[in-house]
């Protein structure tokens, strides 16, 4: 989009139906909390039943209970209710997952002055070609925000989305924050033994690949029985890995950590950063958190993570739903300590030029004021 600016802060209105936690909702809360650093005026209307609430009040970005739950009359007509109260009040309407995308849409049908609706998407899943979905995609929505050029040129392939009316901003990290430290420090505070190292930073969803990655250090242990996995997450396959674990005889080897708020002091603690993730997947923000960690990355071609992790440059790339092929990979790179130095110095170069916060709030910045300006 050619840069377009107003004579004022903007006041951006986000919405965000998901109550589960990962990726998604760091993104917004991160885009967020730095529009609002940047003079910007910012609001979150998302169920109070979600994750994301709570974590948005501990960031101070504004947040107000919306039951954007489920696509029905309810929901739709509390949405329409506090737009209307609040009718003029925004430049602009982004919305994330699809309820909220739908319920937004419908409302910008029945009131006048709505703003521009922005969507942003941060996965790959296909998106259907009915009637009902073209028109939010093609007509009710202004502009299309995508986490990777991947998905943007998926929408135009598959959808027949014009690519003007998209652009691809990575999401971008703090710099400052993830950066290599000194792993022998952080070892000793947090706890982990100096051996060598797996980890995997990631919510325990099923496609996150958590269940390879067990198939995986399970046989690379009978080679390699001081090598240790640190799993940093939770979610709804704790209790089903943890028993696997358990019925592997791992429990020694394998530590499962939960979520932690200062995952830039666990990441250095691993020797090497991996996640064989197969499913609809933007540029998970673990895979930059490691790299500008300093680690290089085993990870699956799918999504968007080939423009983060460049294969055989800042990391292995192995086929998705492969055990064996993720534990040669690993295999690989923890018994060869100078490819995976090459590997991680490359992959923190690319980090440094490629995934700074400023670059993500510079180039949303310039959406959010052109879409505001079409009102």
């Amino acid at each position: 989009m050619n840069k377009t600016t107003l004579d004022r802060p903007l006041r951006i209105l986000h919405t965000e139906s998901s109550t589960g936690w990962g990726g998604q909702e760091i993104r917004i809360l991160t885009e967020a909390r730095g529009m609002l650093e940047r003079g910007h005026q910012v609001t979150l209307l998302t169920p109070a039943c979600g994750d994301i609430f709570p974590a948005a009040q501990k960031l101070g970005v504004p947040v107000v209970d919306v039951p954007l739950l489920k696509k029905r009359p309810r929901d739709l007509l509390a949405l329409y209710r506090w737009c209307k109260a609040h009718r003029g009040e925004y430049d602009v309407i982004n919305t994330h997952s699809s309820t909220d995308s739908w319920l937004a849409a419908l409302v910008a049908q029945l009131l006048p002055g709505f703003p521009p609706i922005l969507r942003t998407r941060h996965v790959s899943t296909a998106v259907n070609n009915a009637a009902t979905t073209r028109w939010l995609y093609a007509r009710a929505t202004a502009h299309i925000v995508t986490t990777g050029e991947a998905l943007r040129q998926q929408l135009n392939r598959d959808n027949g989305l014009p690519l003007e009316r998209m652009t691809s901003v990575p999401t971008g990290i703090d710099l400052a924050r993830y950066a290599p430290r000194d792993q022998a420090t952080l070892r000793a505070k947090l706890g982990v033994a100096e051996r060598p190292t797996i980890g995997i930073v990631a919510t325990l969803r099923d496609w996150k690949g958590h269940d390879y990655l067990l198939d995986a250090f399970a046989e690379l242990r009978q080679r390699h029985p001081d090598w240790q996995l640190l799993i940093v997450g939770d979610g709804p396959r704790r209790a089903h890995l943890e028993a696997r674990v358990a019925a592997a005889g791992l429990n020694g080897q394998v530590r499962f950590v939960g979520n932690q708020d200062n995952v830039e002091e666990w990441l250095p603690t691993f020797d090497l950063f991996t996640l064989p993730s197969y499913g609809d997947e933007g540029v998970p923000q673990g895979i930059m958190q490691a790299m500008a960690s300093g680690l290089a990355v085993v990870s699956t071609p799918v999504g968007a993570i080939g423009e983060a992790v460049v294969a055989d440059q800042t990391g292995l790339m192995v086929p998705p739903h492969d055990a064996a092929a993720l534990g040669a990979a690993l295999e690989r790179l923890l018994t060869d300590a100078a490819l995976r130095t090459r590997m991680a110095d490359a992959g923190l170069r690319r980090a440094r030029e490629r995934f700074g916060i400023a670059r993500m709030l510079d180039a949303m910045e310039t959406i959010f004021a052109q879409v505001a300006a079409k009102r």
